[in-house]
């Protein structure tokens, strides 16, 4: 299973230790992650909120799974994620809920 986390990121100022603590998650359970916050951080500065999105729906389009953070409703590029995730069919798995019910072991 390919993982891909999901959460807010704008105006926050912990979401590396938020992002990186549920990609070891994933991680620890057998799963392949990809951490977005992590990969886009190596983004320009300059680099704009729509040209972030198109890396992350991107870098989504390659997971079946989107594991979503606390939070997510405030977050314009989670829900944008959310909807894709949706659109494609994608396992959806919000921080918090059993993960049992895909099979993965918690």
């Amino acid at each position: 299973m390919k993982v891909y986390i999901s959460g807010p990121i704008t105006g926050t100022t912990d979401y590396m230790r938020r992002f990186e603590f549920a990609a070891t998650l994933w991680r620890d359970k057998g799963c392949e992650v990809i951490d977005p916050a992590k990969v886009n951080s190596f983004l320009p500065e300059n680099t704009t909120h729509e040209e972030y999105m198109k890396m992350s729906i991107t870098m989504l389009s390659m997971c079946d799974t989107i594991y979503v953070l606390k939070g997510w409703r405030d977050s314009k590029g989670a829900l944008e994620e959310l909807e894709y995730a949706k659109a494609h069919d994608l396992n959806i798995i919000y921080e918090g809920k059993s993960l049992e019910v895909i099979g993965v072991s918690s």
